[in-house]
């Protein structure tokens, strides 16, 4: 599996698929073996250490909006925006050194996902805190309150990517200039048909319209650059 390289998204993927019983397309049914869903589960949490850190300091920001257990991703059976969501997180908590984890709506509130919890764990957490209208401006905003040292702020929505007073870009770059980091954005928008908040003019900004298990490589690649 460490040779292979497979991304947990990917096994969680493949987990969700199978233990619904059916894929989406076509009409082909199965009985889900237990003991072939716990092998995929164990593997899931074995092929977190095939994800190689960037080094870069991290800011994830978690839609927690009662929307993210709508819909599913790529037409994986099971796989909400929140779970993905949520399975990113703890993507980068088991791998990146530096990283601060938020969940956000109309406020931040830091999210403590060790490297000992398990994805069951994290959603649960998400799932308890508050939420309201969702600015996707607040994570750049807040973490220039706070002061916090970021290379890239990533934030992971359904297709909620709203903003209030200021737009995300205007908030990226005043955290920039205040900062004096060129910090990078990713704003993913799991479920959405068509969004537009990154200036096409930045090449630190990256808008991703929808979700696979190309996803992260691409993210990382983004990031790495």
């Amino acid at each position: 599996m460490t040779k292979a390289r497979i991304h947990p998204i990917a096994l969680l993927s493949a987990l969700k698929t199978y233990a619904q019983g059916h894929g989406e397309r076509g009409r082909q049914t199965w009985q889900p073996v237990q003991s072939i869903v716990d092998a995929l589960d164990k593997a899931f949490y074995l092929s977190f250490k095939n994800v190689e850190p960037t080094d870069k300091r991290w800011v994830l920001a978690v839609d927690v909006s009662g929307s993210m257990d709508w819909g599913t991703i790529s037409g994986v059976p099971g796989l909400t925006p929140r779970i993905a969501a949520g399975a990113m997180s703890m993507v980068t908590a088991k791998t990146e050194k530096q990283h601060v984890i938020t969940a956000f709506s109309h406020q931040m509130v830091e999210v403590n996902i060790s490297r000992q919890k398990r994805l069951d764990d994290v959603l649960n957490t998400l799932k308890k805190i508050d939420w309201g209208g969702t600015d996707c401006a607040l994570p750049m905003l807040w973490a220039l309150k706070e002061g916090i040292k970021a290379d890239v702020f990533v934030i992971y929505t359904d297709s909620e990517t709203w903003y209030g007073k200021i737009h995300p870009v205007q908030a990226l770059q005043k955290y920039r200039d205040k900062m004096g980091i060129n910090a990078k954005l990713i704003v993913v928008g799991m479920l959405s048909n068509g969004f537009s908040i990154a200036d096409p003019k930045d090449g630190g900004m990256l808008d991703v319209v929808g979700f696979d298990t190309a996803t992260p490589a691409l993210m990382r690649d983004f990031v790495s650059q």
